[in-house]
């Protein structure tokens, strides 16, 4: 039940891997009680920092296999090798109670919910440009050269494919970018 009469509503936020994504998501919760995060389910293996129920679900193959056959995800997508998926639960409740709920999720997944609810606040985080993206990318030292170019080459599919989002916001200053943010999402809200 719903603590106040304020329209819930849930956000998609994209970009490319390294534009900062997760940088903008974290000062947007510091900045309202209202906006919560989505944690998504993953295959993949957890980085180091990264908390189960916190930062992902981290789930098996197959238990992520059998969700998608309960039909428990409202998108998922199989990325770099590892299925990532929403959890229906997740939004219905944030919603349903007034809530600000936000899904950092990549360009594949993005599209299927603004296809399924086009209500949905669609934003858009772009880098200020693919060098500045890659230097980003170096600059976390998380990721091989390898996958350092495989993500290059997506980012760059996936900059193409911002079109599709109702908002489209350059990251080349943090406070600017994460204040232009807020203030998209919670002009849905009033």
């Amino acid at each position: 039940m719903r603590s106040d009469n304020r329209k819930g509503v849930m956000v998609v936020l994209s970009g490319p891997s390294g534009c900062g994504k997760d940088t903008v998501l974290n000062r947007l919760l510091e900045m309202n009680a209202r906006i919560c995060s989505s944690v998504s389910a993953t295959t993949r293996a957890p980085r180091p920092g990264e908390t189960d129920g916190v930062h992902y679900y981290f789930i098996s193959k197959d238990d992520f296999e059998q969700r998608i056959e309960n039909g428990d995800f409202i998108e998922y997508v199989q990325y770099n090798n590892h299925y990532y998926g929403t959890l229906k639960s997740e939004i219905d409740t944030a919603v349903a109670a007034g809530k600000i709920i936000v899904l950092v999720i990549e360009v594949k997944g993005a599209a299927n919910i603004i296809s399924k609810y086009p209500d949905a606040v669609s934003v858009f985080l772009m880098p200020p440009s693919v060098q500045i993206l890659e230097e980003r990318l170096r600059n976390r030292g998380t990721d091989s050269e390898e996958n350092i170019k495989k993500r290059l080459s997506i980012a760059v599919d996936e900059m193409e494919k911002s079109r599709i989002y109702k908002h489209v916001v350059i990251n080349d200053d943090i406070d600017t970018a994460v204040q232009t943010i807020y203030d998209i999402v919670t002009m849905y809200t009033e």
